[in-house]
């Protein structure tokens, strides 16, 4: 994606790895944000290279680790009664980037027939312990051949957006239900921090949506949006990561009630720190 008739709008480092700095574009027609440079494939791994990568391990050294987990408790119920009730005759269900496996393993123990997709070893071998199922890429599958296709905070991290999209589409059946979750830059938690913001995360962060760039781009093949859903949880995490990036040391109260202003200030503006977006192949939507 051309950045050439972009805007710039930040100057945001990669406080989790490399210590590096980069830009972030503006794309007005999209409404979106875009990282510049990007890591070339080659080179990208070793900007998740970081023990404190949270979603890649299941840790629990710490009261930060411990309060993720707690959360990530909750958010996983939440998660499985959302795919119960838009799609109530359990099928199969696609994850991809499935992390350590725990939204797959929760789906499969409710009746659901899953699979998963996940780059990293050291993730994938832990969602194995778990009895979850992999494959190496997604074109190992059939067309049209998932109920329920998701991504949780995923999209962001993949190189060639056009390419994801259309292979979503291929994926999912016709009368199918596409979830992604994606952090959002409009959010007031996003405002507050600005640079410090951790859901930029760059460089691993390529694309930074709005609920109009979700809409557009998938618009683009056949699919419309059907619903915003809000991740309110999502504002305290990340609250918390980037009172860290900006003081360096986490400041729990600071971090909730910036939380709670965001969540508050969300009800009017739906702006939320993270959405969930429900998509559906157009000729079959709601």
């Amino acid at each position: 994606m051309e950045i050439s008739n972009q805007k710039h709008f930040l100057i945001v480092k990669d406080y989790s790895v490399s210590k590096e700095t980069f830009d972030l574009y503006y794309d007005e027609t999209l409404d979106m944000l875009i990282t510049h440079p990007q890591p070339s494939l080659e080179n990208l791994g070793k900007y998740y290279e970081s023990e404190d990568y949270i979603s890649h391990t299941d840790n629990k050294r710490s009261l930060f680790e411990k309060l993720y987990h707690f959360i990530k408790g909750i958010a996983l119920k939440n998660k499985l009664n959302l795919i119960n009730s838009l799609q109530p005759q359990k099928g199969r269900i696609l994850d991809i980037g499935a992390g350590t496996g725990d939204f797959l393993s929760v789906a499969k123990n409710a009746g659901w027939e899953t699979i998963g997709v996940e780059p990293s070893d050291r993730a994938k071998a832990i969602a194995k312990s778990k009895g979850v199922s992999f494959v190496e890429e997604t074109s190992e599958l059939d067309s049209h051949s998932f109920d329920v296709i998701s991504m949780w905070h995923v999209l962001e991290h993949v190189p060639d957006l056009d390419k994801q999209i259309k292979e979503l589409k291929r994926l999912l059946k016709p009368t199918g239900t596409l979830i992604i979750a994606v952090p959002n830059f409009k959010s007031f938690d996003a405002k507050h921090y600005g640079k410090f913001w951790a859901a930029f995360d760059v460089p691993i962060h390529f694309w930074h949506f709005s609920k109009t760039a979700i809409k557009i781009l998938f618009e683009k093949e056949e699919m419309k949006l059907e619903k915003v859903l809000p991740m309110k949880f999502d504002s305290f995490y990340v609250s918390l990561l980037s009172e860290k990036y900006k003081s360096g040391k986490m400041n729990f109260i600071k971090a909730f009630f910036t939380g709670l202003q965001s969540n508050w200030k969300a009800k009017k503006d739906f702006e939320y720190s993270s959405h969930i977006y429900i998509l559906k192949n157009k000729r079959n939507s709601f």
